[in-house]
């Protein structure tokens, strides 16, 4: 098999010598060189952290998904690192769940102070390596330091329940306490945000955090490490608590099935989520998973089509469509589809396709050559399963980095190949004759993530949000399905995993719920009225 340039296993010396040789070559190699220093790193960086830096796996370089240029190595975890990186958060978690639940909300706000200080190279990097246009850049660091404001309220705000008792002189509460250690997985497409939610949560919820995100996306992760283990370093407090695991399938494959990490929050496809799932099972452990999306947006012949059509361009095309929560599918009601697709074609034509850093550009590359393979894979698939090109369709082949065209199709609701997720900008036209056919055509993919319906009907927003419309985790009314914010619960149905983060009763996930009856009476009386004398 021949390992992607993106995560390729090199020498030690040569990934330094690549590294550094490939920073001289073009303009965006002197701002690679500014990022890395601003941020404390280096052409070559060790990808271990638990309260030292280490590594002992292999070397792998990260690549510039819009010039093909390398960025940076980072080495990852070995076996031996990750067991001795688990040992030491065990132990970390065991003195910080004794700290007072404030207090540790305490850290979490100098944590996000730290972030906020650096939000401009660390958005930047994730442009550079991630590719998403740097406005979204700054905007996935910005959704960090927004849920480490969250976490800090939540940190006053971890409440139980008093529980009336059926028995005389009996106190029955709700206790929650932390789980210990959270593995957390993360993915290419939201190098800081996803860990953001559940190191923030995981943070003042009383545990520890182990954190393996993506190889491409492998500098970001150790950027993230040094910022929020400076903060523990000033405040005397182990690293290990936001301890780093650089690698990949083998090293998530050994998270999930060591039974010192209490929860594992996964986030990647339906397929490696089910795999997690069923291992994390095996031993009784805990998951959390955020999988697939295949979204739906359904316009109605009442709707606000300029809201709409400025609405589809951004979930639709924004990062590129590699967002778990990109449109993929709008089904157009028949009395507006044709207006509705000229209005849409026309759109898109204003696009720029480019340099994710160059102000004006509204769709950067994709991630990696593979996603390149899957979007032109998707295209031949359209129209072999009877569906059209409206938009689009093309390679840029033309441009230096894994660009493609964003595009529209025209195609039936059940062809198979707008039943899979495809992580590239390609959405897909229906039209439908009445509500309750559209809705159907939503709650029919296997995925559950996010909906919107463009309406100004009271009466069809309800249905829609009520018991016999969408099925989705995320069910927005006249607005993308993209852009949560992070006060709501994150996630969705179906094969999108279940799992919820963020916001609302996440939290309630990375800790135990106990439930304590507490006598007082001196008297045994008994539940259900037993008596046992």
């Amino acid at each position: 098999m021949t390992i992607p340039r993106a995560i390729r296993p090199l020498k030690h010396s040569g990934a330094l010598r690549s590294a550094r040789s490939a920073f001289s070559t073009t303009s965006t190699a002197r701002t690679t060189s500014v990022t890395l220093k601003a941020l404390g790193l280096d052409s070559y960086n060790l990808g271990v952290y638990n309260g030292e830096w280490s590594g002992n796996g292999d070397v792998v370089e990260t690549v510039n998904p819009a010039t093909g240029e390398v960025l940076g190595a980072v080495q990852q975890a070995s076996g031996k690192d990750l067991d001795h990186t688990l040992q030491c958060a065990t132990k970390a978690a065991k003195m910080w769940r004794e700290v007072p639940a404030p207090k540790r909300g305490e850290i979490v706000r100098q944590m996000r102070n730290a972030l906020s200080d650096k939000i401009e190279p660390l958005g930047r990097l994730v442009a550079l390596e991630m590719g998403k246009i740097l406005p979204e850049g700054i905007g996935e660091v910005q959704e960090y330091v927004d849920i480490a404001d969250y976490a800090v309220g939540l940190s006053r705000m971890l409440n139980g329940k008093v529980i009336p008792s059926e028995r005389p002189g009996h106190m029955m509460m709700e206790m929650w306490n932390p789980l210990g250690v959270v593995g957390v997985i993360s993915a290419f497409n939201f190098p800081v945000a996803v860990y953001g939610w559940n190191s923030a949560l995981s943070l003042v919820c009383g545990n520890a955090v182990v954190w393996k995100g993506a190889p491409t996306t492998g500098l970001t992760s150790v950027a993230v490490t040094k910022i929020l283990a400076e903060v523990l370093e000033k405040n005397g407090l182990p690293g290990a608590l936001c301890s780093l695991a650089s690698g990949g399938a083998d090293i998530g494959n050994m998270m999930a099935k060591d039974k010192r990490v209490n929860l594992v929050s996964f986030t990647g496809s339906t397929n490696v989520g089910r795999k997690v799932a069923l291992t994390v099972q095996e031993r009784f452990g805990k998951s959390l998973l955020e999988l697939g999306g295949n979204n739906a947006i359904i316009v109605h012949n009442d709707a606000d089509i300029d809201l709409a059509v400025r609405s589809i361009l951004f979930a639709a095309v924004g990062t590129a469509g590699q967002r778990c929560t990109t449109t993929r599918r709008l089904f157009l009601h028949e009395d507006i589809h044709d207006t509705f697709i000229e209005r849409l074609i026309k759109a898109y034509g204003q696009i720029r396709v480019g340099n994710p850093l160059e102000a004006g550009i509204l769709c950067g590359p994709l991630h990696t050559k593979a996603a390149v393979a899957a979007f032109q894979e998707g295209i031949a698939d359209v129209k072999a399963q009877g569906g059209t090109i409206v938009h689009g369709g093309n390679v840029l082949s033309h441009m230096a980095g894994n660009f493609v065209e964003p595009t529209i199709t025209s195609i039936s609701h059940d062809a198979p190949v707008v039943h899979r997720e495809i992580f590239a900008p390609i959405l897909h036209t229906i039209k439908f004759s009445n509500i309750d056919e559209a809705i159907e055509w939503n709650n029919e993919v296997g995925q559950g993530l996010s909906s919107s319906l463009f309406t100004t009907s009271p009466e069809r927003i309800f249905n829609w949000i009520g018991p016999s419309g969408s099925d989705c985790g995320i069910v927005n009314v006249n607005i993308p399905t993209n852009g949560a914010e992070i006060g709501g619960a994150f996630g969705g149905e179906k094969e999108t995993g279940g799992g919820r983060e963020s916001g609302s009763t996440a939290w309630q996930q990375y800790m135990r719920r106990q439930t304590c009856t507490v006598n007082y009476s001196g008297m045994l009386p008994l539940a259900q009225g037993i008596k046992f004398e």
